[in-house]
């Protein structure tokens, strides 16, 4: 179990440095909260104040400090055809059941499969989403005049050389408010955050969904829920990997879910989409400074002020300064030795590193790309396995002969396995030598019960030997043939 850091140092270790990040990520978060709004087809306000309440209650019940959750593009996609055949009711009442099924995995310790995902198949997931997030201010950049070239230029210089003179404030945050005062000062034309959407004035209410309590509801929104629950849990997984590498701190995954799900039911009773972890506000958040707690909280609650109070100042905030951090972050983000690991690394390695990323960028889904890389991770280590098994065989004086079968045997060797003995020409005593051999899986016991069928069927007295405690028990209980 991993160990984590007392209560107060998470909250209270790195005070100054929390405040600065959690300011930062705010304002980075503002834009992307409108836009991920945008793209599930709801107002603005349903991803600010679901971006509030996941960080609030993520900061508070999470199991990773350092770690930014809010609303997010990925989940925002698998919501889009319910909120358009359904409404928004449909949305808060779905992103509520994925917080209990979230929940739920929590408590069957499923952040546990962690475990089952490969480096390569992390190092794809970065890369691609360093592609997405760079991808992502394309957009805001392509087709709109030098001022706002020349804004994201001026934010990249402020982001890199500001450092190299001082780190008492985060880069990202001068950045931002110069350029601001720059753009408000030269009267610029340029694309503004109150050019996104119409900001909240309030500060959000307790509601209950207003759907039907059904079998029917249930049907509807199931399916939604799940889809919600598996990707918000698997990008918030993967986040918490990378703030680990990048922090040399533990996680506790399993509370981490649970975290995850019951902020997301805050934020389908306040009025909120559906959220995760986020790695490109999360490496802003580390990069800024921040290792706590307190930095994801501050995050969520400057940005509730921020929007509801002091959205006058808000609204001036020139997109190209927020596109010069995000651009910021890609560069950050993707693991830049990956082009040199291609020489070192195993051919396999690298093919399931670049699936993941070409799944990932050509789909925009992350789920769809991790998926692809574990898929072939255990293709890849099921064919290197299969290979390890070697059968040999000798006959001795007597006319025995004995098959010896040195390695593993499961369902990607289990041909392997039935293919080594001959059975053209069978003498009258087979001995099957397992002394050194180990049996995994139903198809390794059926290749057993093949070869011992055939063999028996060609008039041999076939005897099985040295199957060690835990192979026996599975040839008993699957083959139904015991061993003598």
């Amino acid at each position: 179990m991993p160990v984590s850091y007392p209560l107060r140092q998470q909250w209270f270790g790195n005070v100054r440095g929390d405040l600065l990040s959690g300011a930062v990520v705010a304002l980075a978060l503002i834009p992307e909260a409108i836009a991920f709004s945008i793209i599930a087809g709801v107002d603005p306000k349903v991803g600010l104040y679901a971006s509030f309440c996941i960080a609030v209650v993520t900061a508070i019940a999470g199991g990773r400090p350092g770690m930014i959750s809010a609303a997010t593009g990925a989940m925002a996609l698998v919501m889009v055809y319910l909120v358009k055949d359904h409404g928004l009711q449909y949305l808060l009442a779905a992103t509520i059941l994925a917080g209990l099924l979230q929940i739920i995995a929590g408590a069957l310790k499923l952040g546990a499969l962690m475990r089952f995902v490969s480096r390569s198949v992390i190092t794809g997931f970065v890369n691609a989403l360093a592609i997405l997030i760079f991808l992502a201010q394309m957009p805001e950049l392509i087709g709109y005049s030098w001022h706002v070239w020349a804004i994201c230029a001026a934010g990249l210089a402020i982001i890199y050389l500001l450092p190299r003179l001082t780190r008492a404030v985060p880069s990202a945050l001068v950045a931002i408010v110069v350029l601001t005062a720059l753009s408000i000062g030269l009267h610029w034309d340029i694309r503004t955050v109150g050019d996104m959407g119409a900001l909240p004035d309030i500060l959000p209410m307790f509601l209950f969904p207003d759907v039907p309590l059904s079998w029917e509801t249930l049907r509807i929104l199931l399916p939604v829920s799940a889809t919600l629950a598996v990707v918000g849990l698997l990008e918030s997984m993967m986040t918490a990997q990378i703030v680990e590498d990048m922090t040399d701190t533990p996680s506790q995954r399993n509370r981490e879910c649970a975290g995850q799900g019951l902020a997301n039911i805050t934020a389908g009773l306040f009025g909120g989409m559906g959220g995760c972890a986020m790695i490109g506000q999360s490496v802003i958040n580390v990069s800024s400074g921040g290792r706590g707690r307190l930095s994801c909280l501050v995050a969520g609650v400057l940005l509730l002020l921020l929007v509801v109070y002091g959205q006058e100042w808000v609204r001036q905030i020139p997109m190209a300064a927020l596109v010069a951090v995000m651009i910021m972050v890609s560069i950050g983000t993707f693991h830049w030795r990956s082009f040199a690991e291609f020489r070192l690394h195993p051919k396999s390695s690298s093919v399931v590193m670049l699936a993941t990323v070409v799944v990932t960028v050509a789909t925009h889904d992350l789920a769809k790309g991790v998926l692809t890389g574990v898929l072939l991770s255990a293709l890849f280590f099921a064919r290197k396995v299969g290979r390890l098994l070697v059968v040999t065989d000798r006959t001795d004086a007597g006319g025995v002969r004995t098959y010896t079968a040195t390695g593993q045997v499961f369902f990607a060797s289990a041909g392997q396995f039935a293919e080594s003995f001959d059975f053209q020409q069978v003498p009258p005593r087979v001995v099957v030598d397992l002394s050194h051999a180990h049996f995994w899986d139903l198809s390794a016991v059926g290749a057993l019960d093949r070869v011992t069928h055939k063999l028996r069927a060609h008039g041999a007295q076939v005897e099985v030997v040295g199957l060690n405690a835990a192979s026996q028990t599975l040839v008993e209980r699957l083959g139904g043939r015991p061993s003598h």
